[in-house]
């Protein structure tokens, strides 16, 4: 069995750098055995953001890849704080937000692109928690996709 930092390399796709907060927040906080990783937006490896509403100015398919994106950033920030994919035993719950127009109804499709990344990760048993993908009207600086998470430590 590999690990989750072997898993990863064999995805082939790199971390974006570990965000930095834009408000008064912590990335992630680590009580007991439980890791809490705060919201995380469309950060891309030369730090600029994946801009726009799903519905409008992109499509689900390009969302469910805004959303990957968003996981990239959520492991970067894993990486970056507890040091080791390998210090997460299991993702206990996703909290995937969807900025996109009133008539769209596929958010579970689009976080797909987070739950699926972790799943390549952690593996099925672990890697796929309780979930929720919602609509919003807006999202901060336009960004498509926003995942806040909650892991269970090693």
């Amino acid at each position: 069995m590999n690990s989750p930092e072997e898993n990863f390399a064999q995805t082939g796709l790199n971390l974006p750098p570990a965000p930095t907060p834009l408000g008064v927040y912590k990335p992630c906080l680590i009580d007991g055995k439980y890791l809490y990783v705060s919201g995380h937006g469309t950060v891309q490896d030369d730090k600029s953001l994946i801009i726009g509403r799903i519905g409008e100015d992109m499509d689900m398919d390009e969302g469910k890849l805004a959303a990957r994106q968003v996981g990239l950033a959520i492991l970067s920030t894993i990486k970056t704080n507890p040091g080791s994919l390998n210090k997460v035993k299991r993702v206990i719950k996703v909290l995937g937000m969807v900025n996109c127009t009133p008539d769209f109804e596929k958010h579970p499709y689009v976080i797909n692109g987070c739950s699926e990344l972790f799943a390549q990760v952690w593996g099925t048993e672990n890697g796929i928690g309780v979930r929720s993908a919602v609509g919003f009207g807006s999202l901060p600086d336009n960004i498509p996709v926003e995942i806040e998470a909650l892991f269970e430590l090693v």
